[in-house]
């Protein structure tokens, strides 16, 4: 009876054995044949690279006046509408001009008579019929007629408003038959085919900032257009409150979408160079922490601290922490810890293809 029941408890810790032993190996077959985990992967490489300095700026037109008359007096006659695109010189606006003209006819009278008296005591004096002093007095009267006359004339042409430079007009302010004076605004001017955008970078930044260097802005007015400008002009004084400088680019404007009083997002481009690059979402970031994952001989992954400088456009400079060479996984790092075996993602459709071929010729 005894012996019986030992059988029978020996049999059953042997089949628990049994058991466990084949547990085990189900859970762990998978880790050990099928458990790589798929990712995407790329060697790192240095590449063309270019730091940027980003500010905020504010568009200008390269010229830019208030248009105003330089006199009191009321409008004749609006020669322009509002948006109008025109030339250095097109009259604008003409103020009443009747007195003007009147008074500008009766100078010129008077200078033609003194000018007639001065030319024939000139004759008589070459034959000694006049004295001197006489035709020096003469010759007094007929320069003052004549700047009279220029004094006239001017008055008569600041009765016309002309534009001082080609552009582009703004709102028109003002109507004929309407007082005007010199504080009156008829309408804004601005020349914007070319805009100067003005922006301010800190002190540090200084001395890597020169004529020429290339710069790119951007404007939520247009969403996903950018303009190409260069930098024109550093200021010579840094503002000694914010210890930043202004600088002035230039941009082109050629279909006038810049208009004065925008708001521009501009990056600096600064010299091209040979950097470290890689895709941004290769880099884990965890607190002020941010690291890789390195793929090792083995196709195991091994976490990689580094240090990473600017950032444009999805990708990352590496200043510190990886090598050119080496294999980075790319995509596929949230399933990853160290340790863990991988394979690229992109080498398996080809792996696949290949049976597929051989059942195809068979």
């Amino acid at each position: 009876m005894l012996g019986r029941f030992a059988a029978t408890v020996a049999g059953g810790s042997v089949l628990a054995l049994a058991l466990a032993a084949c547990g085990r190996g189900a859970g762990d077959a998978p880790r050990a044949q099928g458990g790589a985990v798929p990712v995407t992967t790329q060697v790192v490489a240095h590449s063309t690279w270019n730091d940027t300095l980003q500010a905020i700026g504010t568009a200008k037109a390269r010229e830019s006046v208030t248009v105003t008359a330089k006199v009191s007096e009321i409008i004749d006659a609006v020669h322009f509408r509002s948006g109008q695109e025109v030339a250095a010189g097109t009259p604008l606006v003409t103020l009443r001009i009747d007195a003007q003209q009147a008074a500008l006819a009766q100078a010129q009278a008077t200078f033609d008579e003194a000018d007639r008296l001065y030319r024939r005591q000139s004759e008589l004096a070459t034959q000694q019929l006049v004295a001197s002093s006489t035709l020096d007095t003469q010759k007094s009267i007929r320069d003052a007629a004549e700047a009279r006359v220029r004094q006239m004339r001017a008055d008569v042409s600041d009765r016309q408003v002309r534009a001082p430079f080609a552009g582009v007009l703004g709102i028109r302010q003002v109507s004929p038959g309407s007082l005007v004076t010199p504080t009156t605004v008829i309408a804004t001017l601005d020349d914007i085919s070319r805009m100067h955008v003005d922006f301010q970078v800190p002190e540090a930044e200084l001395a890597s900032l020169k004529p020429g260097d290339k710069v790119s802005g951007s404007s939520i007015a247009y969403p996903g257009r950018g303009f190409d400008g260069e930098v024109s002009t550093v200021d010579a004084r840094v503002d000694p409150g914010s210890r930043a400088v202004t600088v002035r680019a230039d941009f082109p404007n050629p279909d006038h979408a810049l208009r004065p009083g925008m708001l521009l997002d501009v990056r600096v481009f600064r010299p091209e160079r040979q950097a470290l690059v890689i895709p941004e979402i290769a880099v884990v970031q965890v607190g002020r922490d941010s690291y890789v994952f390195r793929v090792k001989d083995d196709a195991t992954v091994e976490r990689v601290d580094v240090k990473t400088g600017t950032r444009r456009s999805g990708v990352v400079e590496i200043v510190q922490g990886l090598e050119a060479g080496q294999r980075i996984v790319v995509d596929g790092t949230g399933k990853l810890r160290p340790g863990l075996r991988i394979e690229d993602a992109k080498a398996a459709p080809a792996a696949e293809a290949a049976p597929a071929a051989e059942a195809a010729a068979g």
